[in-house]
């Protein structure tokens, strides 16, 4: 089976299988992955002829990667249970009421400007893990939050934990060629310098493209959210000034933080520069709508948009004072930033793995770092949250309990998810002589793109970043697969590269264990499907964007 074609199309079929059973047919991820699973495992032994032992130790691998995405999914629960237990939600609400009861300025402000700033600092899908149960307390159906915390990962991904997907996933995925190095030695560069240049290209495709995704946000709250059908999409755009205002608030200093100071912080600083600049704006009435928006009366939700944890209902009447309710918040911000950007602490942290090489005897290895991953963090701010909000062992013991339990809801769909993603990744190492499934899929859209390339190179980021959960791995994957092909038709290779990355970053978006995360946070499990339904349409247009961006600084 030689056919490029033909090895396309089975490389697809797993993507394809679990992409009509959650979008098409609404199925739980907990049923539609497994099914997924058998066919990857099926087209890696019997076309890419994968050997046994090495789906096996792939499949391993990923039991170890869920492991540690569900250590920060129980981290984020655990978080929420214990600020619902004490009253602290109450308090957290009337702070964001009292900056204005809009939902689509909460939604901006939390999910566009407080998310960027914890993807800044921390990635591994946080933002997602902290915005959705925050909204969901504010009282935003759990579908919605989760839609705004998914939606949200796209612009500040690409310089998420402290620049990692370009830091590690480009230049990892670029170092060693013979070929880039000519490029970089032609430019009169380091390699250094250069990564920092394909950083700025995508800082610029970004903010150009990112500026609308909070009006964007809005339309899609009111839009799928208000109970007027399609008319209710038009409510959104009312509040078309703050949200432009709130965008470029956050791509100003990104754009400006990534030419002057590199990749590690264009997202961690444009989220807290914006934050402080919106916050101080809204509070003096600048820029917000003449008309509050509100969700529908709770009894008019559609039974889909509600899930199994209600914290807004544990907490009503109870009060303490905002900073004191705040605390574990700002507490996950600060070990965030001082774990990530303060060498020292972070070398010890990750120093604390525990490691797993050779698995069955092959070359597949992995770990885990329990001290530096957010779940860590998150579980430092519960523990910090008893003595500070002064709990009881009985409202502790409900926190740990309640958090285990809804954790338990997610676990099915990971241990599937994870072991699919590492058996697609791994087929490279297999006996047919075929390219890995993730670049055949490349190659098939390269044969057919010729000269049109850059407008497609978003697109196949999005496709890494779906499979494999991670803009760093797609980086990985794919971006020197990006550089070779720019170069064969002719075209500045680093736009290419930079369009690779924003797109890896847009597949975030609807990456199907980042959905099935997020919405373990907030009890909405077995309706993956509609909230991919609804974030495709961001990705998409995030997508098409960047691609006609990179077309133009590629030519």
């Amino acid at each position: 089976m030689d056919n490029l074609g033909v090895l396309s199309l089975v490389a697809l079929a797993p993507i394809v299988v679990v992409g009509i059973l959650l979008v098409g047919f609404r199925w739980p991820a907990k049923y539609a992955m497994p099914l997924g699973f058998v066919v990857v495992v099926l087209s890696a032994a019997y076309v890419w002829e994968v050997e046994p032992v090495v789906i096996a130790a792939s499949s391993i691998e990923g039991l170890i990667l869920a492991c540690g995405l569900l250590y920060i999914v129980f981290g984020a629960l655990l978080l929420l249970g214990t600020l619902a237990g004490s009253g602290a939600l109450a308090s957290i609400r009337a702070t964001f009421t009292d900056i204005s009861p809009d939902r689509r300025v909460q939604a901006i402000i939390i999910g566009w400007l407080f998310g960027s700033f914890i993807e800044g600092a921390s990635g591994f899908g946080t933002p997602a893990a902290v915005v959705a149960p925050l909204l969901l307390a504010l009282g935003f159906p759990a579908m919605a939050a989760v839609m705004v915390g998914l939606t949200i990962q796209s612009t500040p991904v690409t310089f998420g934990a402290v620049g990692t997907p370009i830091l590690v996933g480009v230049n990892d995925g670029l170092s060693g060629s013979q070929e880039v190095q000519q490029r970089v030695s032609v430019l009169g560069l380091e390699l250094p310098d250069y990564i920092a240049r394909i950083a700025l290209d995508a800082a610029v495709v970004h903010a150009i493209v990112g500026t609308l995704i909070p009006l964007l946000l809005a339309c899609m709250l009111t839009g799928f959210f208000g109970g007027r059908g399609w008319r209710g999409f038009a409510d959104g755009l009312k509040v078309w000034r703050f949200a432009l205002f709130a965008a470029l608030a956050m791509t100003v200093p990104y754009v400006l933080v990534a030419a002057l100071l590199g990749p590690e912080f264009p997202a961690l600083l444009g989220g807290l520069v914006g934050l402080a600049v919106v916050v101080t704006a809204a509070r003096r009435g600048l820029f917000l709508p003449a008309t509050p928006w509100q969700f529908p009366p709770r009894q008019e939700w559609q039974p889909r948009w509600t899930g199994t944890v209600r914290p807004d209902a544990e907490v009503a009447g109870r009060r303490m004072h905002p900073g004191r309710a705040w605390a574990p918040y700002l507490l996950v911000a600060v070990l965030l930033v001082l774990t990530r950007a303060v060498q020292p602490v972070q070398e010890f942290l990750t120093g604390l793995s525990v490691d797993f090489d050779g698995i069955l005897g092959t070359e597949i290895g992995e770990s885990l770092q329990p001290f530096y991953l957010p779940g860590f963090i998150l579980i430092v701010a519960s523990v910090a949250a008893y003595g500070l909000h002064r709990m009881n062992p009985t409202q502790i013991a409900a926190s740990w309990r309640v958090a285990g339990r809804q954790l338990a809801g997610a676990a099915v769909a990971l241990l599937f998810a994870l072991p699919l993603v590492r058996i697609f990744i791994n087929s490279g190492e297999n006996a047919a002589g075929y390219e890995s499934m993730p670049l055949t899929l490349a190659d098939g859209a390269a044969s057919v793109a010729g000269g049109a390339w850059p407008l497609f190179a978003p697109w196949i980021g999005a496709l890494g970043a779906f499979v494999a959960g991670s803009n760093t791995v797609s980086n990985l994957m794919f971006s020197l697969f990006q550089f070779s092909t720019a170069e064969n038709i002719g075209v500045a290779p680093e736009a290419v590269v930079a369009g690779q990355a924003v797109g890896g970053a847009a597949g975030n978006m609807i990456t199907v264990h980042n959905v099935v995360a997020a919405s373990a946070t907030v009890g909405l499990l077995g309706r993956e499907g509609d909230l991919i339904r609804k974030t495709i349409f961001p990705m998409i247009y995030y997508c098409l964007a960047g691609g006609v961006l990179v077309y133009v600084l590629a030519s």
